[in-house]
């Protein structure tokens, strides 16, 4: 019980609303600005990471201004803000695909409960509204499917352990990343482990990692929250690389390599953050 308070305490300190299934968030601006101030910018980061783990239906971006300039400029004004909250989004990771609507809407003089200063008020209304719509739960029908699909799948373990040949590409489809991190998900760490003990085992195979981003604009790498340089990609496979040099694979046999976002896969943004390897040669067998 204390542990669910906590976690409700301080999501509503982070601005985190929820309201009938929905999250919503706000980011406030400058007068005449539409960069976001760096404040800001940490609050949604944080706002960002609470919904990682949520199975996203869709998210709206609404632009809004106070009542000071004309209405052309404050239709601009809002749109510029909504647009550069959606950039932010797609440098951490969150797919463009899921963003419904942004859309500057101008401007907006709310009244605000127990505050009379106008200049305050004016404040609060130079803003961006993010809405995020989860998707409604899973039926029993559509978990069955999924379970029977993936019962019928080649594990990543039983492929390695099977026939290969150089250009063969094996996806690391159950190592998942943290959004805008290059750290697997704790649920990833054991799978993870399982591979590097067949990889140490076979080590009659050379190969390359390839890490992968989702999301971003133009085949471009994401930003890595930790370092805030752009090559989340390479910080992906060079994280796989190092766990796997460190449980034992012969570093002469691997190299690592960042493939920014140039080959999504389609379908869930979460399996384009991935790191897959690609054999480069296989030692002929003696038998």
């Amino acid at each position: 019980m204390n542990k669910l308070i906590l976690s409700i305490f301080f999501l509503l300190n982070l601005g985190v609303v929820f309201s009938q299934n929905k999250l919503t968030h706000e980011v406030y601006f400058d007068t005449d600005k539409y960069i976001v101030p760096s404040t800001e910018e940490n609050r949604l980061l944080l706002f960002i990471s609470t919904i990682t783990d949520v199975d996203i239906e869709s998210i709206s971006i609404y632009g809004f201004c106070d009542d000071v300039g004309a209405d052309s400029y404050n239709l601009k004004l809002s749109q510029q803000r909504a647009n550069a909250i959606k950039a932010i989004f797609a440098n951490n990771e969150i797919s463009e695909d899921l963003i419904t609507n942004v859309d500057g809407k101008g401007e907006i003089l709310l009244k605000i409960v127990n505050e009379k200063n106008l200049l305050k008020i004016r404040g609060l209304n130079r803003k961006v509204e993010i809405i995020v719509n989860p998707k409604p739960p899973k039926t029993k029908e559509e978990k069955k499917v999924e379970a029977i699909v993936k019962a019928e799948k080649k594990t990543v373990e039983e492929k390695l352990k099977g026939s290969l040949k150089a250009g063969d590409k094996i996806i690391f489809d159950n190592i998942l990343f943290k959004t805008g991190y290059s750290t697997v998900t704790p649920s990833s760490r054991k799978t993870l482990e399982s591979i590097a003990k067949i990889l140490v085992e076979r080590d009659d195979i050379y190969f390359t990692i390839q890490g992968h981003v989702c999301c971003t604009q133009f085949s471009r790498d994401a930003v890595d929250r930790k370092t805030k340089k752009r090559n989340l990609s390479e910080a992906r496979a060079k994280y796989v690389y190092d766990y796997f040099a460190k449980k034992g694979v012969n570093k002469k046999r691997m190299r690592h390599l960042g493939m920014r976002r140039k080959f999504p896969l389609g379908g869930d943004p979460k399996f384009d953050r991935r790191v897959e390897i690609l054999i480069t040669y296989v030692v002929a067998s003696n038998n």
